[in-house]
């Protein structure tokens, strides 16, 4: 595979019409590394990752790859190689022509182009079912077949159009592994769209949380859930609790929350609910006087979270002392938990 190279983002846009989908970013993903585009529906992290794969062109802006101006090249001269979300193989060809395909495009001779897609099949570990047609294999066997035939182009970049959405939760957490695994044997730089918190923390050494065509946080996996910088990211990125308090909102994490007695020292809560989650407990809280809302809709309507918080204990620490729905407590946290929010 060639050397990775640094991929950069220069104040890259792309409107549609009046609409902005990508709102002039900058980014630059150093060679080698994994890197998530993080964020909801419409945020604008798949419309970046086509603008990097040349299937989008931007509005404003340049894609350099490895220093090289590759913002007007088309998808097969850019250095970058695309796996789609829907695997797209075809399926008349059996799983070594798939992934030789792109070879016998450039008129390569067939012996040389399925020895190469041979290799490629042995490292995504799909040998044995090279003469299978796309229609035999499982959702995680056409996912090994479709990155097989994406490294067929060489990429300096691989680039992963929500790899893992159309795959059971069980299979999800394996091809996590596997990603992780081919990540760190090719070397190459990936960079992988998804909406998922869950799959980008496990997975990427750089996290890019995107909102509404702009870039509202980048940074390692850990610095992105320890310390969010907006009110924004806290919430979308989960397990954390918004407070207003005299010196502006600050962000504290559910298992950072304490639940005791109402006292002088604590804000007087209302348990909403208990959701038992195996080795933890979430506790939904309300503020006191509120209408005890849906968990779902709590996690959903942003003005109606303004009042209400999730405690998460450990389960044995909750059976030892167990809360009711509509039970009254305090609750509070250590200075040293609360991390203050840009305004």
């Amino acid at each position: 595979m060639p050397e990775p190279s640094q991929l950069e983002l220069v104040a890259l846009a792309k409107h549609y019409g009046q609409a902005v989908a990508v709102a002039g970013i900058d980014l630059r993903v150093e060679a080698g590394r994994y890197c998530c585009l993080l964020g909801p529906s419409g945020c604008g992290k798949t419309t970046t990752l086509r603008m990097i794969a040349g299937h989008e062109q931007p509005s404003a802006g340049r894609v350099l790859l490895g220093g090289r101006d590759i913002t007007a090249l088309s998808p097969a001269d850019r250095g970058t190689a695309m796996m789609f979300q829907s695997y797209a193989l075809f399926p008349h060809l059996s799983v070594l022509d798939n992934v030789a395909f792109s070879a016998r495009m450039q008129g390569k001779p067939r012996a040389e182009r399925h020895a190469l897609a041979a290799e490629l099949l042995a490292l995504v570990h799909m040998t044995a079912l090279s003469a299978r047609l796309p229609s035999e294999l499982s959702g995680g066997q056409q996912q090994r077949v479709a990155l097989a035939r994406a490294l067929m182009l060489r990429p300096q970049v691989l680039l992963l159009d929500e790899p893992l959405s159309a795959l059971d939760p069980f299979l999800r957490i394996k091809m996590r592994a596997e990603l992780k695994r081919w990540h760190r044997e090719l070397g190459m730089g990936f960079v992988h769209v998804t909406h998922s918190q869950e799959e980008a923390m496990a997975l990427a050494d750089l996290v890019v949380v995107m909102n509404q065509g702009r870039i509202e946080q980048s940074g390692s996996a850990r610095e992105v859930f320890e310390r969010p910088r907006t009110e924004f990211v806290a919430r979308f990125i989960g397990a954390h609790n918004i407070f207003d308090t005299p010196a502006g909102k600050v962000a504290v994490r559910s298992d950072r929350l304490v639940l005791g007695a109402p006292s002088a020292a604590s804000m007087t809560v209302t348990v909403a609910a208990i959701e038992y989650q195996g080795s933890q407990v979430q506790v939904h809280l309300v503020a006191e006087g509120q209408r005890q809302i849906d968990a779902t809709q709590a996690a959903d309507d942003d003005s109606a979270d303004r009042g209400a918080w999730i405690a998460v204990q450990p389960d044995d620490q909750f059976h030892a002392q167990p809360l009711t729905p509509g039970q009254r407590i305090g609750l509070s946290w250590p200075a040293a938990q609360a991390h203050a929010l840009a305004a």
